[in-house]
């Protein structure tokens, strides 16, 4: 009988326990569960080995940004950018190509980079303690403090500076009991939070969703939607002078260090940029592009308000919807189609080459006549002969390339150097054991091996000599272009 009761006892004692521990478990499950996984935790993959060498090998930098007025953003179908422009040369200067990829999420941005998708973060990155468990950071770029974001009262404009100052934040502690949004995983939460136990009182941080830039966040409070944000002086000050009724006076910060990131096992790639960085900084170079974005806000202004910029606008040139109409009766992506014109003329339509070509799709005389233009100078007469010109050596190779991806470099190709030099470089890669179905590695690497005697004088050749980097380079950019259009411009 005692030891019925003791054995009841223990049974008791054990499953109080287990819902103890239940409940422990669930909340911090819970807890988990509402926050997120953070940058500051440890990696969810290990790291890929992917350095240097491999990179060169590969011949693409993979860079991860975002899109935003002084980073990386299109304007008037030209990828610009404090950071798109300084990896444009660093690419430059490790001869490869430079290819982007735009994600909002600086979360997802540091799972991509451990992942392998992605080289560098090429975000202007705060340089923190937790941030520098999962990646290495390269030299810093500049140095900038956080500024909080708030809108200025009704009629500030009548007001003095001193009138002006009494309405708006400009002691740290009255953000205690105030509502701060910001962007979910960015440095400001955990400046916030040091901040609180600064001032001795909490602040309401609301960290907003992945998709939730931070120039998406000025906006909102531009527009009063929301009170307050935080911002790297340098982003804020650009915004500033789009939407003048805030105010980015108050600091919340020492000065940070700005940099990029890179993984943690490629030390040559971070020593290759850390001395490139260095050696830039030396130059005029460096502070060209510096101002161009952050101290030029007469220009900053007038990219953020036009309609042809991804930061606020869905265009890519006046001419979208002539693009659109004919990129539709070709099948193609009418982005595509756009990407082509920029590489050809710039979308001017008064362009002309040293060639003889001239218009929006750059045709002689004697092509466009042929596919039904009368006057190549004239916008909607150019796309549509390039588009028939396109439409007919679409059809040329179709019979020969049945997968339509890897005959539209064909096309592109063709467009650019002619016809037989391409049906050339086909014949090479036929000859060579080469793949003449594909281009990249295959009918391409024939292409631009056409300017060796050994190859343009070859039995199979017919139409001689060509300097094949140039439609090798014509495609490449056609196509990377393409795919940033893609990414930051609707279909």
């Amino acid at each position: 009988m005692i030891f019925q009761i003791d054995k009841t006892r223990w049974r008791l004692r054990a499953s109080i326990l287990l819902m103890i521990c239940s409940v422990v478990w669930a909340c911090h499950r819970s807890g988990n569960e509402s926050t997120g996984p953070k940058p500051t935790e440890e990696p969810v993959v290990q790291a890929v080995d992917f350095d240097l060498k491999k990179i060169k090998e590969r011949g693409t930098l993979i860079a991860i940004v975002d899109n935003s007025s002084t980073g990386y953003f299109l304007y008037k179908g030209q990828p610009m950018g404090y950071e798109y422009d300084l990896l444009a040369l660093f690419a430059e200067k490790i001869g490869v190509t430079l290819e982007i990829k735009s994600t909002a999420s600086i979360d997802k941005a540091f799972e991509m980079l451990n992942a392998g998708e992605g080289d560098v973060i090429a975000y202007s990155l705060t340089v923190t303690k937790a941030r520098k468990k999962i990646v290495a950071f390269t030299e810093s770029h500049y140095t900038a403090r956080q500024v909080l974001v708030q809108r200025k009262p009704k009629g500030w404009r009548k007001m003095t500076r001193e009138q002006l100052d009494k309405t708006l934040i400009r002691n740290q502690v009255d953000l205690i009991g105030e509502e701060v949004h910001v962007r979910k995983s960015s440095s400001y939460e955990e400046r916030l939070h040091n901040l609180s136990q600064e001032i001795g009182g909490d602040i309401i941080i609301i960290e907003d969703q992945d998709s939730a830039e931070t120039e998406e966040l000025i906006r909102r409070v531009a527009q009063g939607n929301i009170k307050y944000t935080v911002a790297d002086e340098t982003v804020a000050f650009v915004n500033a002078a789009y939407y003048p009724q805030i105010d980015v006076k108050t600091p919340i910060s020492f000065p940070q260090q700005i940099a990029w990131a890179v993984r943690k096992n490629a030390p040559e790639l971070l020593a290759e940029m850390n001395s490139w960085m260095k050696q830039l900084k030396k130059q005029a170079t460096f502070n060209v592009i510096y101002n161009k974005y952050f101290k030029s806000p007469r220009a900053s202004l007038r990219r953020a308000k036009s309609d042809f910029s991804s930061i606020g606008g869905e265009k890519i040139s006046v001419y979208d919807d002539l693009i659109k109409e004919a990129a539709d009766s070709l099948g193609w992506d009418w982005r595509l189609l756009a990407s082509q014109i920029y590489q050809e003329s710039h979308f001017n339509p008064e362009a002309q080459s040293w060639a003889g070509a001239v218009g929006l799709m750059q045709l002689v005389p004697e092509t466009g006549y042929r596919f039904g233009a009368e006057n190549l100078y004239d916008p909607r007469q150019s796309i549509m002969a390039g588009v028939n010109y396109l439409r007919f050596l679409d059809k040329l190779w179709a019979k020969t390339i049945e997968d339509k991806d890897e005959r539209i470099k064909f096309v592109l190709a063709s467009y650019n150097v002619g016809l037989g030099h391409v049906v050339d470089a086909r014949e090479l890669a036929k000859k060579h054991d080469k793949d003449p179905q594909k281009w990249e590695g295959n009918v391409e690497y024939y292409l631009l091996m056409k300017s060796k005697p050994d190859f343009f004088r070859d039995p199979v050749v017919e139409s001689g000599y060509c300097r094949g980097e140039e439609p090798v380079n014509y495609v490449r950019e056609i196509l990377s272009r393409y795919d940033q259009y893609k990414q930051l411009i609707s279909s």
